[in-house]
């Protein structure tokens, strides 16, 4: 069964940093990009950054250079966004994703004071 499975997220105060991770299961992992998508309250679900393979490129929304960290372990089957300088507009639900149509639970990332 092909499943991703996230967790970290939560509360977090302007400027903190948070941790997502992704789990991947039932699939070769390292054979697949994965990618991060967000989606806020009232907003479409947009592309945060994505991650080739085997690490060799990362893009990201513009929103988020500089402050977003993509990365991956292949060895533990793994995606994770490191999140820093965090605003009050990164407030959503984060999600990862594998083409085609395979997606994490969601995690609800909340920064507010």
């Amino acid at each position: 069964q092909v499943q991703l499975v996230q967790s970290g997220g939560g509360l977090v105060q302007p400027g903190g940093s948070l941790r997502l991770s992704c789990v991947a299961s039932g699939f070769p992992f390292s054979d697949y990009a994965m990618r991060w998508y967000r989606q806020a309250p009232g907003k479409e679900r947009e592309l945060v950054a994505g991650i080739s393979s085997a690490s060799l490129s990362t893009n990201y929304a513009d929103s988020v250079k500089g402050r977003f960290t993509i990365s991956r372990d292949n060895a533990k089957n793994t995606v994770y966004l490191q999140m820093n300088s965090l605003k009050p507009e990164d407030t959503a639900v984060y999600y990862c994703f594998r083409r085609v149509n395979i997606w994490g639970q969601g995690t609800q990332v909340t920064v507010s004071s």
